[in-house]
């Protein structure tokens, strides 16, 4: 039976095995070294760890030789704490680098919330600018107020003219009847002009 295997090429380097490693939770174990780190960064930690190491020496100092379990140079202990030591600085700065990404990731979501606002501005003060120059053609309350009393008091001369001429054409008949007709009419104001539908003034029919 031919071998079925696929044929090596001699001008690519050989894949490296993998080690087929235990699988765990990044965010599960990141979340428990920032919780050993946040302890041992406590008073408590250093008082509990204080009083530990105090009831050690004492133990191992004072307590019969027999029941001894670390005596002199506490050879133990010094092991003990290396141990703590090697295992906490690691745990200390995985804390720190998802702190450092946490504050990344808040570093950016303010600089956009930022250049957001800085748009937001931007679009207000055009918005205001063009306002301005558009209220700016608008007729304002004194200018409104100043034409209103122009007409009002163009409507008032109009209406006194009409009065005098309604006037003055109620009194010509009257007159007319006592001259006989021929009496000469009254001289005409400037303002009256007035004038029949024919385009011949008043009173100067025939």
């Amino acid at each position: 039976m031919a071998d079925q295997r696929r044929p090596q090429r001699l001008d690519q380097p050989r894949e490296p095995r993998r080690l087929t490693l235990p699988r765990f939770d990044p965010e599960a174990f990141g979340r428990w070294s920032e919780g050993i780190a946040r302890g041992m960064g406590t008073a408590n930690f250093i008082v509990y760890m204080t009083v530990v190491i105090a009831a050690w020496f004492a133990w191992n100092t004072l307590a019969p030789a027999e029941l001894r379990f670390d005596p002199y140079t506490f050879t133990f202990l010094t092991l003990m704490l290396s141990l703590q030591a090697s295992y906490a600085a690691p745990l200390i700065l995985l804390a720190q680098n998802r702190q450092a990404d946490r504050d990344r990731v808040a570093q950016e979501e303010d600089r956009r919330r930022a250049s957001m606002q800085k748009a937001d501005t931007e679009y207000l003060t055009r918005e205001i600018a063009a306002l301005r120059n558009a209220m700016g053609e608008v007729a304002t309350r004194d200018f409104l107020r100043s034409e209103l009393a122009r007409l009002a008091e163009e409507l008032d001369e109009a209406n006194q003219r009409r009065s005098r001429l309604e006037r003055r054409q109620q009194e010509r008949p009257a007159q007319r009847e006592r001259g006989g007709g021929d009496g000469l009419d009254e001289p005409r104001d400037d303002l009256d002009g007035d004038f029949t539908r024919d385009g011949r003034p008043e009173g100067r029919e025939g």
